[in-house]
């Protein structure tokens, strides 16, 4: 587990630090590493590495190479690369006599106590599907553990291909494993060693300093960056499988059945600027159940080209997909159109950086003698999709594909059996995480660009997040729709709704009272503060009511079913007052997408519009973001003071924020965002923001603060309806 990415921390300067003098080593040679088959010695190491990171395997081969073991042989002549198992590649649940995906998260409390959380009955039925990530790390290790059992030495060091021996590791092991050789042969072995770790929790005291370099330990211990395993000691974790949850929370549950120990310090730690890939389960219901208070905003780490990328190639050759995937590498793609805007192509031409966008695919206004042209003046990559990998290139870009150099063109079949890997190495970019984004054939589309006459009721923008998905020229007014009036009216044919109106009762198929909440929320939704009569406007109420993770309890209703574009609306009287929170919004995670309404407390003549967007197909973790787009709208009225219509009409084109049915603001295709795609979630809700600076300083006192309402209605084309609860 990659503590630093878990936290969303920078590595700090010290652990650089460490790094750089890692080989300023006060011994490089230790009794712990023999190659002579001692009785108690560490006479094998296994690296775990994915086929695709070789690079980490020749620089943990290289560490390996400057130390050496009891008889002067280089530490990498007792190496072995164990290929580690590959999330992408996974097929099916794991074996189940090997590993159970789910965990509780009481058994994640177990290990790692919050203050805010008990082990309950709620905490023990709070069950937790593993990630991809953390089901690959796990198999690696246990198939690991089945080759140390399975050999004839007595200890093993194993190591994650993102770690690093520091300096002072040989002395420590020099001095520890007299006594794991004592302990030994007072028949008490070590089974297991941690060299890499972290403890859970917060130390009350330090730990009590002895004349030995080892302890047992007290708490809890993430990380399998580096240990050293007995053959005896795996074995006794083979006996427990299956194993279940993430394989460094489940060890944790062995301390009763091993002789474990730990090594006074960490003395192997995580190369610092290796961001880990993995994703973790336990995060988003930690949100959810109030664990955590504050969102730590992300920063998109880095571009894979400053060049411009142009893609062609005949329809049906996944160029919509290709669109998608450079996207999801942090690339601004204009992509399916019939034109670009003039200034665009002049930018794009003269090879200037005030161009808007880094990927053009499938523009039709492209020729292929503009592309020639482009290929010839500036420095460009051409991706150009085929059909199969035995397929020609186009014969109609024949001249630009002939001037462009083999290392800056590429061709990519819609049936290569590793896309990612193809363009990931391009691109000379890390290979992703994400699954590959299969998209349907959108074809080119009519738009052209806005002028500022069609900008509907601009309001005044806010700060808005730094995002590669975002637009931060103020000037440009995005990319509007020219949709022909059949196409329009097939968006609007096979509408479907889900409503509810004022005296009924929420459809348990439909809606749900929340159960839950967020970390910037100061109040835990609770399905008690909503009030829904015979007779009369629905009540949401915020109050005064300490939980065990907030002071405060609010409400929020939310749609069973996700939908993909459609009209979304709540007839609503708002509560003022600072601090105080109502939205009216459209949700989801992995990939975070959202458009919001909220109108806050502090000013009910105005009401906050927001989109956030992430690009991928459902399972793509990118969270990026944590302000968005906002944009602050005049109402004309105050919204605390009688009922109005709020609606949010989301089209694949352009999202319009309506009040009483008129449309007070509009964004179109890349204004600043692209528009949303991926199925949401409906909500309204009333809370409080932990940031003043957003929502204004609460007054407990003027609470309770109620939202009064009277109608819900989602209406949306049936087939792009997903049913069931919306996952976190």
């Amino acid at each position: 587990m990659n503590i630093s990415s878990l936290h969303g921390l920078s590595v700090p300067l010290r652990d650089h630090v460490r790094y750089r003098t890692r080989r300023l080593s006060t011994r490089r040679r230790s009794i712990a590493f023999s190659s002579r088959h001692e009785t108690t010695a560490i006479e094998r190491i296994y690296v775990i590495n994915l086929d695709r990171a070789q690079e980490r395997w020749i620089a943990v081969h290289r560490e390996l190479g400057r130390l050496r073991e009891a008889a002067g042989h280089p530490l990498h002549s007792l190496a072995r690369r164990f290929p580690a198992i590959d999330a992408r590649y996974l097929q099916g649940p794991p074996p189940p006599d090997l590993l159970k995906p789910t965990y509780t998260l009481a058994e994640q409390l177990l290990v790692d106590p919050h203050p805010r959380l008990a082990i309950d009955g709620a905490t023990r039925a709070t069950r937790i599907d593993m990630t991809p990530q953390e089901v690959a790390v796990a198999l690696s290790h246990i198939h690991v553990w089945q080759l140390i059992a399975a050999s004839d030495a007595p200890y093993t060091l194993v190591l994650e291909d993102d770690a690093y021996i520091t300096r002072t590791c040989m002395s420590v092991l020099e001095k520890a494993w007299c006594d794991i050789q004592a302990s030994s042969d007072a028949g008490h072995p070590v089974d297991l060693l941690y060299l890499s770790y972290q403890e859970t929790g917060e130390e009350t005291e330090p730990p009590r300093r002895t004349r030995s370099l080892l302890r047992r330990p007290a708490r809890g211990m993430w990380q399998l960056s580096g240990y050293v395993l007995s053959q005896a000691g795996a074995q006794k974790l083979l006996d427990q499988m299956p194993a279940h949850g993430p394989i460094d929370l489940w060890i944790n549950q062995q301390f009763g059945r091993l002789h474990v120990q730990m090594t006074d310090r960490p003395v192997i730690e995580q190369r610092p600027g290796i961001s880990s890939s993995n994703s973790y389960s336990v995060m988003p219901v930690l949100a959810k159940v109030g664990a955590l208070r504050r969102e730590a905003p992300q920063v998109f780490q880095h571009r894979p080209t400053r060049e411009p990328i142009l893609v062609i190639g005949d329809p049906g050759t996944g160029l919509t997909t290709v669109a998608k995937a450079l996207s999801v590498l942090g690339l601004r793609c204009a992509s399916d159109l019939i034109t670009l805007p003039a200034h665009e192509t002049r930018a794009l031409a003269r090879g200037s950086r005030r161009r808007l966008f880094d990927a053009y695919v499938n523009i039709g206004s492209l020729t292929p003698r503009e592309v020639a042209g482009i290929v010839s003046s500036t420095r460009v990559r051409l991706i150009m999709t085929t059909a199969t990998a035995t397929s020609e290139p186009l014969s109609s870009f024949k001249e630009a594909w002939g001037l462009q150099r083999p290392q800056q063109r590429l061709l990519l079949p819609a049936d290569d059996p590793d896309p990612w890997q193809t363009l990931a190495r391009f691109l000379a970019c890390d290979y992703p995480t994400h699954p590959w984004p299969h998209q349907p054939e959108q074809g080119q589309r009519h738009v052209t660009a806005r002028s500022h006459s069609d900008v509907i009721a601009s309001g005044r923008p806010l700060a808005w997040d730094t995002s590669p998905w975002i637009i931060q020229r103020t000037d440009w007014p995005g990319l509007m729709p020219k949709t022909p009036q059949q196409q329009d009216d097939a968006l609007q044919a096979g509408q479907e709704a889900i409503a509810w109106q004022e005296g009924t009762r929420l459809e348990d198929s439909h809606w749900f009272l929340r159960e839950d909440t967020f970390p910037s929320n100061r109040a835990l939704f609770r399905p008690g503060n909503a009030t829904l009569p015979q007779h009369g406007p629905a009540s949401l109420t915020l109050r005064v009511e300490a939980t065990r993770v907030r002071d405060l309890t609010g409400a929020a209703i939310a749609s069973r079913p996700s939908f993909t574009y459609g009209s979304f609306s709540g007839c609503l009287r708002v509560p003022s007052g600072p601090g105080l929170v109502t939205g009216l919004f459209l949700h989801r995670n992995g990939p975070r997408q959202e458009i919001d309404i909220e109108i806050l407390g502090r000013d009910t003549t105005c009401m906050l519009i927001n989109v956030f967007y992430n690009p991928g197909t459902p399972g793509t973790r990118l969270e990026h973001g944590y302000r968005g787009t906002p944009t602050v709208i005049d109402l004309g009225f105050d919204a605390s003071e009688s009922l109005h219509d709020y609606e949010i009409d989301w089209q694949p084109d352009y999202i319009r924020w309506k009040v009483d049915g008129k449309t007070v603001h509009e964004r179109v295709l890349w204004d600043p965002t692209p528009i949303p795609d991926q199925p949401l979630e409906f909500n309204v809700n009333l809370w409080s923001s932990e940031s003043t600076e957003f929502a204004g300083p609460l007054d407990k006192q003027a609470l309770p603060a109620v939202l009064e309402m009277t109608s819900l209605r989602a209406h949306s084309p049936a087939h792009a309806w997903k049913q069931g609860e919306p996952s976190l």
